[in-house]
């Protein structure tokens, strides 16, 4: 591989890493907001629940279900985030990988 390839693929992993801080911040923005908009339908439901009279033991479960799609979302947008996460960790290792090769060509002064 040559010196001057390398140095390419190595700025542009380092752009694919700067950006993907910028997704990372968009998806746990995302992440957070599906948590608050879940937790609150949740709430709404199991007081809804407790109002019309429901068993206490069986309001948590049955309100869950209730909000299933909303819990979905949440979930969702948790898998999205920790997958940001790995791609991000799979690009730093291409970083580091391409800057051991730039350092061995320095050291044998290829």
């Amino acid at each position: 591989m040559e010196l001057i390839d390398v140095s390419k693929e190595l700025y542009a992993a380092s752009n694919r890493l700067g950006n993907s801080a910028d997704a990372l911040f968009a998806l746990g923005r995302n992440k957070a907001e599906t948590e608050r908009d879940y937790r609150s339908l949740l709430a709404q439901e199991m007081l809804k629940l407790k109002h019309d009279g429901m068993s206490v033991t069986l309001i948590p479960d049955i309100a869950k279900g209730n909000v299933s799609e909303k819990l979905f979302e949440r979930d969702f947008a948790e898998a999205k985030f920790q997958a940001g996460i790995k791609a991000a960790d799979a690009i730093k290792v291409q970083v580091s990988a391409l800057q051991t090769i730039l350092k061995y060509h320095s050291d044998i002064g290829g």
